[in-house]
């Protein structure tokens, strides 16, 4: 950091952040489980019903932390960045 320079903080870049940590440990979990990790996530984000998520390695409660809004508006911006 530079003394005489303003530092910009991002709460969209933490949060993408943190999303994408979450998702990619739970989707992980679930595979291992021998789940489908996208149908279950969905089930999840639709229903808000937690039993849609694994408890293997706390993949319940890692995607629980990340409010489910939050999430679809990280996923449905994320695709229109790549999808332009």
């Amino acid at each position: 950091m530079q003394p005489d320079k303003t530092n910009l903080f991002s709460v969209l870049e933490l949060d993408t952040k943190i999303v994408k940590e979450a998702l990619s440990e739970v989707y992980e979990a679930l595979e291992e489980r021998g789940y489908n990790p996208t149908n279950q996530i969905v089930g999840y984000l639709i229903s808000g019903d937690p039993g849609y998520i694994s408890s293997y390695k706390d993949a319940r409660g890692k995607i629980q932390e990340v409010d489910r809004a939050k999430i679809v508006e990280i996923l449905l911006t994320e695709f229109q960045k790549n999808n332009k």
